[in-house]
This record gives C-alpha cells, structure tokens and sequence, in this order.
C-alpha cells in the first residue's frame, strides 16, 4: 500500500469563527438611513433583496445612482434613499418567475459585524419581512440556527421555535 509523503497531505485552513444568526434578525444599511429592518435569513436565496419603489435613476460624478422609496407600512413611514446602481440581473423568486432587478451594493450590519452586500430592490409588499438576507451576504460570516430567531439583534432577547 502506497502513504503519501507528509507534504502532500491535505492541509487544513483555519476558518475564523462565524457568528450565529437566526431565522429572522433585525438589520440595519447604515448609508441609506435604515435601521432595525426586519429581515428573513434565507439559504435558499442567492441574493439579499429589500422591498423598494424606485423613483428615479440619475449620474452623479459619472456614475449610476438610484433613487428609491422603502416603506415601512406599520411605523407609517417612507424613507427615500439613494446608492450606486451595480447591476441589473435576472433573479429567480420564490414563485420560480425571473424577474430583472436593479442591483445595489452597501454596507450591510447584522449584530456586531458590517460589511458591503449586493442587494437587489425589489417589491416585497406581499411578503412579511422587506429584507431578505441570501447566502452571498451569510457566506464565511454567519451560520445560521434555524429554529431561533434574534440572536444577533442587540436588545431582542433570543427566541427559539420558527413563529412566521
């Protein structure tokens, strides 16, 4: 039986610790204004997704920006934002139509860590949360614990059993 010299051994990477989130965390995109946003974590998503009215696109020092509204029906409030228009992609939803959506990319915090997200807007009027958080945004940060919700959502306390 033939060994395998030492150095041909896998080697194994150290991975830093992930933090955990839940089902459902509260989120906030600092530069647009938007804080304590409710949003669903979902693996089964490529691509995070926030409920949005575009109102208008414009250039501003050469690049593309977008103007656009989200709503937040229960507080009775309509925050405008504008950000760098990345990209328009086809994305599939949850009804398995594709959709071309406008492509965002903005600092994105859930619990303590923040970072740039690819974010597409999106009418999520029918859907109960408007943030939807997709596996690029989880990837080598997060771990997800499907049965809780609020584990990174300072002053929730952490809730166990999935209660759409």
């Amino acid at each position: 039986m033939a060994t395998r010299p030492d150095d041909t051994k896998p080697k194994k990477t150290k991975r830093s610790p992930s933090l955990v989130v839940g089902w459902r965390e509260l989120v906030e995109l600092p530069e647009l204004g938007l804080h304590g946003v409710p949003a669903k974590i979902d693996t089964g998503a490529r691509t995070s997704s926030l409920h949005a009215e575009i109102l208008e696109k414009f250039e501003r020092d050469g690049q593309s920006y977008v103007r656009f509204a989200v709503d937040f029906e229960q507080q009775h409030v309509r925050q405008i934002c504008e950000a760098v228009h990345v990209d328009w992609r086809g994305i599939t939803s949850s009804n398995g139509k594709t959709q071309r959506r406008m492509i965002i990319k903005t600092p994105l915090t859930i619990g303590s860590l923040t970072f740039r997200a690819e974010i597409s807007l999106a009418d999520r009027s029918d859907m109960k949360f408007p943030m939807l958080i997709g596996r690029s945004s989880l990837r080598r940060r997060f771990l997800v614990d499907s049965g809780h919700s609020w584990l990174q959502t300072p002053g929730k306390a952490p809730v166990a059993g999935h209660k759409p």
